[in-house]
């Protein structure tokens, strides 16, 4: 868990929660199992065929020369039939990570699955999920199955030639009838435990198959921050940001460039508005200016300093972010607004929770600040749950503010009251404001507007409303003025 939570972004965008959550859960359930029991159950047989194979090597030289001519070519093809189950058991274990996906997903988009009357859909596509799972599974046994019939048909077979062979040297007197009786205790133990050796080399097989699966997150790079919580404020920056002929591509679509060139400089305490159509590129300016990412080409700066050069911890702990869509977690409302300042005093939190206009709303409730907001924050609306981040960004209290369409999906009230607490908060920072409405932006210090990855204009909303053909005025004229076909006079 230390190592996922360490990952940097590009590598959820390769592997899913669900998956993620299967390899914690599953893989490590079972390599607990083989450590526990599987080992040294191993081991316990293991012991007993090399204790009673070296008692019949003191009975007799000849037997116990039989015996390891015979069994170790058979351990031999045991070895190398073991891998192929282990790529067996692998390949189920990868069915059944993306079943759990399919499960994550359904159980996290309930509300659409329900919407959009899919629950037929969903049960379908978890259906070929855990077809392919049996299927998987079936080739898995078969492998397991031969692999058991081999080793048991041989050694037994191998056991009774042996025992054969000791009959028949008592009966010409080679062994006394007392060693005999000795050599066949001896013989029905290392059966015994031979016959329990492949079940148990079967467990570690699958054992190491699913250490594979974890090594593969454990050998990857994560990023350098702290396992420790540090004190807020120790290296606080001024604010001061600068884009230099940045560019950038994501590491899944390198052939795709998401910004190209973009240059711009923010003072401190600025508000700089970024605008533009979607999908082009300002939300990726905000994960650039997180180190979510890192610029494909050129550098970003802050306070004069280039990005890399700061401690990721550091440098994260200057920013808060508010969303579009906030994730709260699914504890009260005072750990979540805790989250951002873990060990926060109960004063500090309220206080934090008044500048963002989640007081009142929440001393209404019967638990207050101890209210249990459910999953994802599902027990509150829209609005409350904005104010709720907003005021774990107070409490943050960052230099750098970044506003990711804050309130686009709010009703009028709640964006009047989500919109004051963010002017509150926004006083005395740099703060990147991302807005499709553009009302909101208005006052900005400075508008950047950006389309297809290109700055295409920049300055105040008076200055970018003077330009003749621009695209802050055209996109100001669609949202503030009616249309063409509205406006104009009936014909006929």
């Amino acid at each position: 868990f230390s190592q996922l939570v360490r990952m940097p972004m590009s590598f959820f965008s390769k592997n899913t929660a669900a998956e993620l959550n299967s390899r914690i859960s599953a893989d490590i359930t079972q390599i607990g199992d083989t450590l526990t029991t599987g080992i040294a159950e191993f081991l316990r047989q293991f012991l007993i065929i090399v204790g009673g194979v070296t008692m019949i090597c003191l009975i007799s030289w000849k037997l116990a020369l039989l015996m390891l001519a015979v069994v170790p070519p058979i351990a031999l093809i045991a070895v190398f039939y073991g891998r192929k189950i282990r790529a067996h058991s692998r390949n189920v274990q990868d069915r059944v990570a993306d079943s759990n996906i399919i499960v994550g997903e359904s159980m996290m988009g309930i509300s659409n699955v329900k919407s959009f009357t899919n629950e037929a859909y969903e049960i379908d596509r978890y259906r070929t999920a855990t077809g392919k799972i049996v299927e998987a599974a079936i080739r898995y046994a078969l492998s397991r199955g031969t692999f058991f019939s081999f080793i048991i048909f041989c050694l037994f077979g191998s056991i009774i030639l042996i025992v054969w062979s000791g009959v028949q040297m008592t009966v010409h007197h080679e062994l006394s009838a007392g060693e005999m009786l000795q050599f066949m205790f001896y013989t029905l133990f290392v059966s015994a435990s031979i016959g329990g050796i492949p079940e148990q080399y079967a467990q570690i097989q699958r054992a190491v198959g699913a250490s594979e699966r974890i090594m593969e997150i454990l050998d990857e790079v994560p990023e350098s921050v702290s396992e420790q919580l540090k004190a807020p404020g120790l290296n606080r920056l001024t604010g001061n940001v600068s884009f230099n002929n940045v560019s950038f591509s994501y590491p899944s679509r390198k052939d795709f460039t998401v910004l190209k060139a973009i240059s711009f400089e923010v003072k401190a305490g600025e508000t700089i508005a970024l605008v533009g159509p979607s999908g082009s590129g300002k939300s990726t300016l905000a994960g650039l200016l997180l180190r979510f990412y890192d610029p494909s080409s050129g550098q970003i700066s802050f306070d004069r300093k280039e990005a890399r050069e700061y401690d990721l911890t550091d440098l994260r702990q200057n920013m808060a972010i508010v969303p579009q869509d906030v994730l709260l977690f699914g504890g009260t409302i005072r750990d979540n607004i805790a989250y951002g300042r873990p060990g926060a005093s109960q004063d500090d939190i309220i206080e934090a929770s008044k500048k963002a206009n989640a007081f009142e709303f929440i001393e209404t409730f019967p638990d207050k600040f101890d209210t249990l907001v459910g999953d994802r924050g599902i027990q509150l609306s829209g609005g409350q749950r904005q104010r709720i981040a907003i005021a774990r960004a107070v409490l943050k209290d960052p230099a750098i503010l970044i506003l990711d369409e804050a309130t686009s999906s709010l009703d009028s009230e709640s964006e009047r009251l989500v919109q004051e607490a963010l002017d509150k908060l926004m006083v005395g920072r740099t703060s990147f404001v991302i807005a499709h409405r553009l009302s909101t932006i208005r006052n900005a210090d400075k508008i950047v507007v950006i389309e297809k990855g290109l700055v295409r204009e920049m300055g105040n909303h008076a200055e970018l409303m003077l330009l003749e053909n621009g695209l802050y005025r055209s996109l100001s004229q669609l949202q503030f003025q009616p249309s063409f076909a509205e406006s104009a006079p009936t014909v006929g």
